[in-house]
């Protein structure tokens, strides 16, 4: 099969080419050495897909800081080494048997698309969603027990916004089905955080397992 690719597009190459005679040309040696030495991340990040969350930006990180896998609803599915939803656990793996990272961070925020469609799938409004040949549908099938939890909040606006923490909650609860996740967290190597990003306010909110829910950084 033919490939099918363009040049990219004239705004992208622009941008490159700035970035690369100001902040490369600025910083050649850290570059150099980020190449030379290898990664080594302090966190892994397990956020939405979505363009308006930047990881990056909201926590000031250079380059090789963050171990960044990006997803729809930022979920991690549950350990199933038979399964086919791979591309996750794949990331999640390398994070921490490979980089030894310290700390995995599941980042959610507001007004998600990803949630939204689950909410309406659940709720019996996308068919198409429920359609077997549908990828989004079948990757949010992962959030179906987050929404059984909160389908039954009268104020939508308000289930809508639990339905975002328990994308989150959901993702902690996989990730610790994990065995080498598990040991390392056992062996207090690692450390697991939820945190949920309002887009519009900038503020961020982080999981309290004390309380069982969400309070302001």
């Amino acid at each position: 099969m033919t490939i099918e690719a363009r040049p990219l597009p004239a705004y992208l190459t622009t941008r490159y080419h700035g970035w690369k005679a100001t902040t490369y040309a600025e910083n050649k040696a850290w570059y150099r050495r980020l190449a030379e030495e290898g990664q080594r991340p302090r966190a892994m990040i397990i956020s939405c897909c979505d363009s308006r969350v930047h990881v990056t930006a909201i926590f000031e990180a250079d380059q090789g800081e963050f171990f960044i896998h990006r997803n729809i609803a930022n979920l991690v599915p549950p350990y199933e080494p038979d399964g086919e939803a791979h591309g996750t656990s794949a990331a999640v793996e390398y994070a921490v048997t490979a980089l030894k990272v310290a700390n995995i961070v599941v980042m959610g925020h507001s007004n998600c698309g990803g949630v939204q469609g689950c909410h309406d799938m659940c709720a019996g409004h996308a068919p198409a969603l429920e359609e077997k040949s549908s990828f989004v549908g079948r990757w949010m099938d992962i959030l179906r027990p987050g929404y059984e939890k909160v389908k039954d909040i009268a104020d939508d606006a308000e289930r809508k916004r639990a339905l975002e923490h328990e994308a989150i909650l959901v993702s902690l609860r996989n990730l610790m089905t994990f065995p080498f996740v598990a040991a390392a967290v056992e062996a207090e190597e690692l450390s697991l955080h939820g945190v949920w990003n309002d887009i519009a306010n900038g503020q961020l909110h982080c999981y309290d397992p004390q309380s069982d829910g969400f309070v302001t950084v």
